[in-house]
């Protein structure tokens, strides 16, 4: 197994700003406005699967579009602006029904902060997520909208909810910090293929699969490394990947 002292010195080179270019967190940094990044960090995390070259490039047109104003596109949004924008598994319908209930979020329940608020303190955050997307989801919402707004009782990694919590509430530089509802220590691990092999060569997971089950076993491991902030080790696995191949 890997040592600390060798993991927090991936954490120390890979957790600066120089990296963010190699991220999707690097989308939401193109923004100042609290609810701009919120909105920008959200839609992000939603297509960030497949490959990064490719979803950064619709994210790029997605927010030409919206005239790099997120929250005024949410706010405002009617499904005519985005024409048949898709992207792989989500259709020109899901992203319609996605931000129309955004919108909905954002001009009567106080926006993605209050909800993910609201879910935290029931002890159900990503649960309440899911809940308030799917109630609201017309006949139109196909696979790419369920694909985008995974359903946690199925016991799925959760990787994309994982990693837009992750952004919000951990500190710069490379995360925002904007969020102060709840502490760095409760965050999960955003779990993906990637991170489950080279976590598993670390010496750091011991669950075959890539669930939920695994997100829990691996967060449990990084906070016996930092009890306060474990998911900075997200960092130290994307370096280690970088320095082992």
């Amino acid at each position: 197994m890997i040592t600390k002292e060798k993991i927090d010195e991936l954490v120390k080179k890979y957790e600066n700003s120089e990296f963010i270019w190699a991220d999707p967190v690097s989308l939401p940094h193109r923004f100042t406005d609290k609810k701009d990044i919120e909105i920008a960090g959200f839609i992000s995390s939603l297509v960030a699967y497949g490959s990064r070259k490719v979803f950064v490039k619709k994210l790029d047109e997605l927010f030409n579009m919206a005239e790099n104003e997120p929250y005024n596109f949410i706010t405002n949004f009617e499904p005519g602006i985005i024409g048949d924008f898709n992207y792989r598994f989500g259709k020109t319908d899901d992203f319609i029904e996605i931000f129309s209930i955004m919108k909905e979020l954002y001009n009567k329940d106080g926006g993605l902060e209050e909800l993910f608020k609201y879910g935290y303190n029931q002890g159900k955050i990503f649960k309440t997520v899911t809940d308030y997307f799917y109630s609201r989801a017309g006949e139109k919402a196909g696979q790419g909208f369920y694909f985008m707004i995974p359903d946690p009782d199925k016991g799925g990694a959760m990787k994309r909810m994982c990693m837009f919590l992750r952004w919000m509430v951990r500190k710069p530089p490379v995360d925002f910090g904007i969020w102060d509802f709840m502490p760095a220590s409760e965050l999960l691990i955003p779990l993906d293929v990637h991170v489950g092999r080279i976590s598993r060569e670390m010496g750091l997971l011991t669950r075959n699969s890539n669930d939920f089950k695994a997100v829990l076993e691996l967060t449990e491991k990084l906070r016996t490394l930092d009890s306060n902030d474990p998911v900075k080790y997200d960092f130290a696995m994307f370096g280690y990947g970088v320095s082992n191949n």
